[in-house]
């Protein structure tokens, strides 16, 4: 598919960027209070779902992986990471048709422990560098839909009030994002900006010009063949 997607992927990394800056920032504020360090895991076994951008962002980064088989094991987690998370969203929408509130369900696929497919045999995630956003701050009080959320294992006090990262001002940003490739894309399929998926999901999926909703040069001049032929 010839398509750019670097500009997107900058403006993206810029995001990302800002959220290491408020992470460290806390950090340094409240060096007693963070306590991640390299093998704590916890955050790493979180169900969560990716915007287009970074799912897009994330399956580059992982395809440029040089290790064929070790890209291949990974992939076979994927798979596997990825059936369970379906089996738990099926139960979740099964819990809510049965009555129950989208709110508790919501609390109790928060309690839910996913092993991410990125995660190593030395609780280390393979692609660090290019984790995503929520991976970032994890570990620091969040404000998500205007409640306080934090990390059980951190020495942050409830009820006692510190800065936090809005999170939803990231997510507007990162669906504003998508929004703009999808547009630039000329993909008709605009229901791609409101799609969320999980890590496993965004390193499975072949994000080709079909998927994308793209149509090729190819395809173009398919058509204007057929036309000509028409007339």
């Amino acid at each position: 598919m010839d398509f750019d997607f670097e500009p997107y992927f900058a403006k993206y990394r810029a995001i990302a960027a800002l959220a290491d800056e408020a992470f460290k920032r806390i950090q340094k504020d409240y060096a007693d209070c963070v306590t991640c360090r390299v093998g704590c895991a916890d955050c790493c076994h979180a169900l969560f779902d990716l915007t287009l951008v970074e799912a897009l962002y994330l399956n580059q980064e992982f395809g440029a992986l040089s290790d064929t088989a070790y890209r291949q094991e990974l992939l076979d987690k994927a798979n596997r990471v990825d059936r369970q998370i379906h089996k738990i969203k099926r139960s979740a929408q099964k819990a809510v048709k049965a009555g129950r509130s989208e709110e508790e369900v919501l609390i109790s696929l928060g309690d839910e422990r996913v092993r991410c497919p990125l995660l190593n045999s030395e609780n280390q995630c393979d692609l660090y560098d290019h984790r995503p956003i929520i991976c970032r701050v994890y570990g620091v009080p969040l404000n998500i839909a205007g409640s306080a959320r934090i990390c059980s294992l951190t020495n942050f006090e409830n009820g006692v009030q510190y800065p936090t990262v809005h999170m939803d001002a990231i997510q507007s940003k990162l669906f504003n994002l998508s929004a703009e490739l999808v547009r630039d894309l000329n993909s008709k399929y605009p229901g791609l900006v409101d799609m969320l998926v999980p890590v496993s999901m965004a390193l499975l999926t072949d994000y080709n010009a079909d998927y994308l909703g793209v149509s090729s040069p190819t395809d173009s001049e398919d058509g204007d063949t057929a036309r000509d032929k028409g007339n």
